[in-house]
């Protein structure tokens, strides 16, 4: 039996290596960034959303004013001046002289003050739609970039692994050929292989740098660091069946946005035809006349008159009930426009997706079945170096294939979930 004291350090070693294990992990999950993170930072960076509320913001203010009644104008002057005579320019001789001080009122209608305020809300709704649309747009294409940059890079890692291979297949027909087992046009098609995935690998590193530089464009600094896991790419927001669809996509904040203007345009047909009634003006005023004379003080009302309503006031209406049939068609086209790309781009996901399915089911697997049939006949001296070495390639060509079709899937997703952005419509 060993004493225990024996195990002390060792135990001590293993705990510390375990904790040290522990917090690398920790410490690489923080410094990663993952797809939903960099969406949250590209919303919270973005400096357009910051102008849509400053817009809402603005459009709120206005219709607080627009509620306001008209600032009553202040009027002061001189009536009845002499020009000529004994009296030139006196206030006080001449008994039509005043001087004259007094106050004008517009009064508006109570309905007409109402509609002015809800105008600018209408406006400040459409704007906060204009925001939601915005920020699904942000979502969307920091998505992308993300993407983009993960599978360039999953593809880079690919290329690397053939680029090793092709070094060591140069090596091994180098060597058959200088034992004689060899011929020179088989050295000669490696090097020309290698040099192919030598220029692969010179343009993914171009767009791993691109995707990169835009990532950085969209999040900040942070885009710079490494990737994190990708997210569950096998489910979208969109619903199966049509009748959700179609429901679904009326909730989209590009229709918001349009909803928002026939809104908007159905208040200013309503502000229209509460113009067809006049504003009246009430005007006071107090005059004062020379010391031997009354003072004054006049009272009247102002009402403008509308002759020619039928060509003006009701052209108007009916201009603006034009806007309003222009908007309803302009939101009814939208909807059928993103119902026939969400069916479409729903239905190449499907299709792509049963292809990569059957990649992994099948495809891969037989390629790797044919590597290894082939590399055992190599053994036993049934097979050629070359065969052994085309199967491999085209091994790795089939994965690389695969990747190519996860990131056609992946772009996919992205679209479909900007046709059915979970939470934005709630939150801006």
């Amino acid at each position: 039996m060993f004493p225990l004291a024996t195990f002390r350090p060792l135990v001590a070693a293993t705990l510390t290596l375990l904790c040290v294990a522990q917090a690398s992990v920790s410490l690489a999950a923080e410094y990663t960034l993952n797809l939903p993170q960099a969406q949250q930072l590209a919303l919270e960076r973005s400096r357009l959303l910051v102008g849509q509320e400053m817009a809402v913001r603005s459009a709120r203010e206005m219709s607080v004013a627009a509620a306001q009644r008209p600032d009553p104008v202040l009027k002061m002057g001189i009536e009845n001046l002499p020009l000529a005579g004994a009296d030139r320019y006196s206030l006080g001789r001449e008994s039509m002289t005043m001087q004259k001080i007094g106050l004008m009122q517009e009064l508006p209608g109570a309905d007409k003050l109402r509609l002015r305020a809800e105008r600018f809300e209408s406006s400040a709704q459409k704007s906060l739609a204009e925001k939601a649309l915005l920020a699904a747009v942000i979502q969307r294409d920091s998505a992308l970039v993300w993407l983009e940059r993960y599978y360039a890079e999953s593809m880079a890692k690919e290329i690397d692994a053939e680029l090793a291979q092709a070094t060591l297949e140069i090596a091994a027909a180098e060597s058959a050929y200088r034992s004689g087992q060899g011929s020179q046009a088989e050295v000669l098609a490696n090097h020309s292989a290698l040099a192919m995935l030598e220029d692969r690998n010179d343009e993914l590193t171009r767009k791993i740098a691109n995707a990169k530089t835009m990532l950085i464009r969209w999040v900040g600094p942070q885009g710079a660091l490494a990737l994190g896991k990708l997210p569950d790419l096998s489910q979208t927001t969109l619903a199966d069946a049509e009748a959700d669809l179609a429901s679904q996509l009326e909730r989209h904040p590009q229709l918001a946005v349009l909803a928002r203007q026939e809104q908007l345009a159905h208040t200013e047909a309503n502000l229209a035809m509460a113009s067809r009634k006049a504003d009246w003006s009430v005007e006071v005023n107090y005059q004062r006349r020379g010391p031997g004379y009354a003072d004054m003080l006049s009272v009247g009302v102002a009402i403008p008159l509308q002759w020619n309503q039928g060509q003006r006031q009701d052209r108007e209406v009916s201009a603006k009930m034009a806007v309003i049939e222009q908007a309803r068609a302009e939101r009814e086209e939208g909807l059928r426009a993103l119902l026939a790309q969400a069916q479409s781009e729903r239905d190449e996901w499907r299709s792509k997706r049963q292809r990569l399915a059957r990649y992994e089911s099948t495809v891969i697997p037989l390629a790797k079945q044919g590597s290894a049939a082939i590399l055992a006949a190599y053994r036993g001296g049934k097979a050629s170096l070359n065969q052994v070495l085309a199967a491999r390639r085209n091994e790795s060509e089939i994965r690389l294939q695969s990747l190519q079709l996860e990131a056609e899937c992946a772009r996919l997703w992205a679209q479909l979930q900007f046709l059915a952005p979970a939470g934005i419509q709630n939150e801006y």
